[in-house]
C-alpha cells in the first residue's frame, strides 16, 4: 500500500500562483509513475499533468499547458504542481494519484490513466 498526502491548495485570485504537494509513504520501494488530476463541482474528474518514474517524461492537458508543471524528488519521495497564472476554471478538488510501473520499458512513461492509489484531495480555489 501507498499513501498520498497532498498539501498546498487554497483560495487564491485569478492570474495568482499555488504549488501543491504530494507526499507518499508506505510501500514505496517499487517504482512510481505520478499523476495529479481534479474534480470540479458536477464534472469527471480529469487528468492535469503526469510525470513518469524517471522525471524525463511529462504530460499536460491543454487546458494548463504553459501554466502548470509537475516534478518530482525521488529521493524525497514528493511530487509537485506548480501553477501560475490560475484562472476560474482551474477550481477543482485536485488528487495527487500513483501508478506502480511493473516493467523497466515503463519507467520513462508518463501514464493519463490506471492509477493506483490516490491521496484525499486538497481543494483550490480561483477567484475572479
Amino acid at each position: 500500500q501507498v499513501q498520498l498526502v497532498e498539501s498546498g491548495g487554497g483560495l487564491v485570485q485569478a492570474g495568482g500562483s499555488l504549488r501543491l504537494s504530494c507526499a507518499a509513504s508506505g510501500r514505496t520501494s517499487s517504482y512510481y509513475a505520478m499523476g495529479w488530476f481534479r474534480q470540479a463541482p458536477g464534472k469527471e474528474r480529469e487528468v492535469v499533468a503526469a510525470i513518469s518514474w524517471s522525471g524525463g517524461s511529462t504530460y499536460y492537458a491543454d487546458s494548463v499547458k504553459g501554466r502548470f508543471t509537475i516534478s518530482r524528488d525521488n529521493a524525497k519521495k514528493t511530487v509537485s504542481l506548480q501553477m501560475i497564472s490560475l484562472k476560474p476554471e482551474d477550481t477543482a478538488v485536485y488528487y495527487c494519484a500513483a501508478r506502480r510501473v511493473s516493467y523497466s520499458s515503463d519507467l520513462d512513461v508518463s501514464f493519463i490513466s490506471g492509477y493506483d492509489y490516490w491521496g484525499q484531495g486538497t481543494q483550490v480555489t480561483v477567484s475572479s
